[in-house]
């Protein structure tokens, strides 16, 4: 069922040309008429064009019908249904990493940074043929590599990846993941996947509202913790050696910090990992994800309304060719011979 609709209803204002058609056709018969005046004499032409006006008017509206058809034809009507599979092949899978300065954390060796860049690309390696992209998550977030089948290129991104190395400091998760979240194609609902590397140090930011609209739109997070309970103390980028001291002057030491991760993960039905050396193996991550890519190759049967633009078409080279074999004028009838 459904009413009828028309895939390309701009192209409908063609069928204002039928008129057109209609007047091409009473001026050549115009021209032949005026042609044949030269030479017959009045008194002859009822004998030579029987039936009066009625048929060439007709014959002067096939052309007319002809473009109005071709025209219906060009805005493609629409009606009935008709079902067809789709399939949607791998996922699409952002990969945002934390950055900050509590990243050049060595409670895990050689350092949280690099065990989390390790991480992703034991990740990237296991993932083939889905579309990776890469957000680093400091200050307001930046996108250092869209959506990609080119594994290499997050690899040689990362490579050049240093604690505290965006112009704004400091963690928020919030902006990169919305920057993440923009990176998603529209209609790809089902293939969306996301996955997190922090210290989880947030300095109380609340993910209530992004993890909201991160399920929204479909996409799972799973999220990865790097770095001990204990924690270490932060590197200070501006001395050799040096760690950051706070106000009075006591070395500042940050502790990974799981627990805003894993609620972000549980709610959007995503794995939540705790990465405590480089020994830790992503492949509960990686699996979830090929498992959300089968689902993808499997397809989907989707019920779209069937295309009848070849109806109108039809009629419209008919009419054409109905406007070319028929005469604008009736036969002379059959047995009358000339006296």
């Amino acid at each position: 069922g459904g009413a009828m609709k028309l895939g390309a209803p701009d192209l409908l204002w063609l069928a204002a040309l039928a008129p057109l058609g209609a007047l091409a056709a009473w001026w050549s018969l115009r021209r032949r008429a005026a042609d044949e005046a030269r030479w017959i004499a009045r008194g002859l032409w009822p004998r030579l064009r029987p039936g009066g006006l009625a048929r060439p008017v007709a014959w002067a509206l096939l052309p007319a019908l002809a473009l109005a058809a071709t025209a219906a034809g060009l805005a493609r009507p629409r009606w009935g249904e008709r079902t067809e599979a789709v399939e949607r092949q791998g996922v699409d899978v952002v990969f945002v990493l934390d950055t900050s300065l509590s990243m050049a954390v060595v409670d895990v060796t050689p350092s949280r940074l690099w065990v989390a860049q390790s991480l992703l690309r034991r990740l990237a390696a296991a993932l083939p043929g889905n579309r990776l992209a890469l957000v680093q998550a400091e200050g307001t977030g930046v996108v250092l590599v869209p959506l990609t089948v080119d594994a290499a290129a997050i690899d040689l991104v990362l490579d050049g990846l240093e604690a505290g190395s965006a112009p704004v400091a400091g963690t928020r998760l919030t902006p990169a993941l919305e920057r993440a979240l923009a990176l998603f194609p529209e209609g790809s609902q089902k293939h969306r996947a996301m996955i997190v590397v922090s210290d989880g140090e947030i300095h109380g930011e609340s993910l209530t509202a992004i993890a909201e609209r991160l399920r929204e739109a479909g996409v799972v997070v799973h999220t990865i913790a790097v770095g001990t309970p204990s924690g270490g103390p932060v590197p200070d980028g501006g001395t050799a050696g040096g760690y950051k001291r706070d106000r009075q002057g006591r070395v500042v030491v940050s502790r990974a910090d799981p627990e805003a991760l894993a609620r972000l993960a549980s709610a959007t039905g995503g794995e939540a990992l705790q990465a405590l050396s480089a020994a830790t193996n992503p492949e509960k991550i990686a699996a979830r994800v090929r498992e959300m890519e089968r689902r993808a190759v499997d397809g989907e049967v989707v019920t779209t309304l069937a295309e009848r633009f070849q109806w109108p078409l039809a009629l419209g080279a008919v009419l054409l060719l109905a406007a070319l074999v028929r005469t604008p004028f009736a036969p002379r009838p059959a047995g009358k011979e000339e006296r």
